[in-house]
């Protein structure tokens, strides 16, 4: 049983706990606002701009001419994963689901006979799944968006997956990353980056009919720069969403450390007064008994 000094210490220690994990709280609510704000005014851009590629991709399918990045290679061998986790910890599940993803995915491609080659954004999927699949990581990125994320940092990670591609490092390119929802809710999205999926929904206007694209002026200058650009676009997504996700799943779990905080020092506070009540009535009971004997 513990002695009243060591509740004592338990007690101070747990509220001392508890004054960090509020302040954490208050911190990662105060940056949940700016990257969910960040996040929601990227979407529209890059969705309209996946759904225009789709268009162009649908178009130009088969065709000789169509760029590398918006084709492929015409190959399914090699498979490159994009894992984009956080640097820091103390968010929940927010890493494990991502890693828990990836792990799966990486299973069944190897299952199917497939190499896999991971790119890991952050510095806890790269801790996580070296334990698994150590063999199968590459450089990756840390330290990204310590003041939150920038286009030229989404920019220089999609410059890195082209120079893999043009070096014929990998045929087709996937980012994992959560999807913000709420700030207790995050989804694990995939994202095929490379060649684009032609499974998406086709650009349609004017009550239903395919759009007609028109390049000037030529076709070949326009998508040499846009294909690229939509990699940056699409990658610079998916790190916002990811920081934005991060940072609601850090809130959830400082606020429901903090209560759990606040339930353990009750616990702690109660058995310290019983213990004091049953050693100050043991002693009273010892005096009164010696009192008698005299």
């Amino acid at each position: 049983m513990l002695s009243l000094k060591d509740l004592r210490l338990r007690i101070t220690s747990v509220k001392s706990t508890r004054k960090i994990t509020s302040a954490m709280k208050m911190v990662a609510a105060s940056k949940l606002r700016r990257a969910q704000a960040a996040a929601e005014s990227a979407r529209p851009f890059a969705q309209r701009m996946e759904r225009m590629l789709g268009t162009l991709a649908a178009s130009l399918a088969g065709q000789s001419g169509a760029p590398r990045l918006l084709a492929g290679s015409g190959r399914d061998r090699v498979h490159l994963i994009v894992m984009v986790t956080a640097d820091r910890g103390l968010c929940g599940g927010f890493n494990s689901s991502i890693v828990r993803e990836v792990r799966r995915m990486t299973g069944d491609l190897l299952a199917e006979g497939k190499q896999v080659k991971i790119l890991p954004v952050g510095r806890k999927g790269r801790e996580q799944i070296r334990r698994d699949y150590g063999a199968h990581l590459i450089d990756g990125f840390e330290q990204l968006g310590r003041r939150g994320i920038t286009f030229p940092e989404a920019d220089q990670v999609a410059n890195a997956v082209t120079a893999l591609f043009e070096a014929e490092e990998f045929d087709v390119c996937t980012v994992v990353y959560n999807r913000f929802q709420s700030a207790i809710a995050q989804v694990v999205t995939r994202q095929q980056l490379i060649p684009f999926p032609l499974s998406a929904e086709p650009q349609r206007e004017f009550g239903g009919a395919r759009a007609v694209t028109e390049f000037e002026p030529n076709e070949e200058d326009i998508l040499a720069y846009l294909v690229p650009r939509n990699l940056a676009v699409q990658m610079f997504r998916s790190m916002l969403e990811s920081q934005a996700s991060e940072q609601g799943a850090r809130m959830t779990a400082m606020d429901n450390a903090t209560r759990n905080a606040g339930d353990m020092i009750n616990r702690l506070t109660m058995q310290y007064n019983r213990s004091r009540q049953a050693q100050i009535t043991k002693e009273l009971i010892e005096i009164i008994s010696g009192a008698e004997a005299l």
